[in-house]
């Protein structure tokens, strides 16, 4: 149960409790449970069966992707370069530094866990190159 207490650290700032907030997508969503601007970014991603990420890069932000639970294929590379495709599990993880283009296509539901940089303008810090949904070029969630 979560409680309104709060415990100060070393640091002289407060703990904090709260409820993650949640993305939806039109893929699945996504739930972001750490986000310090200049610093990091925690996400659990749920997408769907059969259903696709953009194809992606980022300028600045710097990504690792671990899959918590079910099978996708996993597509990756330089930006004007060839991609290599690999199917992931659970467990399987892949480092995406700043300017790797990536998509995940989940095989079953999925769930991964992101973890990244937070540079100033990460939130709008997506160049998509292919989208199923119309997103191409944009920043739309």
């Amino acid at each position: 149960m979560i409680s309104d207490h709060q415990a100060v650290a070393t640091t002289g700032q407060p703990a904090e409790v709260y409820r993650a907030a949640r993305q939806d997508k039109p893929w699945g969503h996504e739930q972001i449970f750490a986000g310090v601007d200049g610093k990091y970014v925690g996400k659990i991603i749920y997408v769907s069966a059969g259903q696709s990420l953009s194809l992606q890069y980022h300028q600045r932000k710097d990504e690792t992707i671990s899959v918590i639970s079910g099978e996708a294929l996993v597509r990756y590379g330089p930006v004007d370069g060839p991609l290599t495709e690999a199917k992931f599990g659970p467990g399987d993880t892949i480092h995406v530094p700043p300017r790797t283009v990536h998509r995940i296509t989940a095989i079953t539901d999925i769930i991964f866990a992101e973890a990244s940089t937070a540079p100033e303008g990460w939130r709008e810090d997506v160049v998509r190159l292919e989208d199923a949904y119309g997103r191409t070029g944009t920043t739309a969630p």
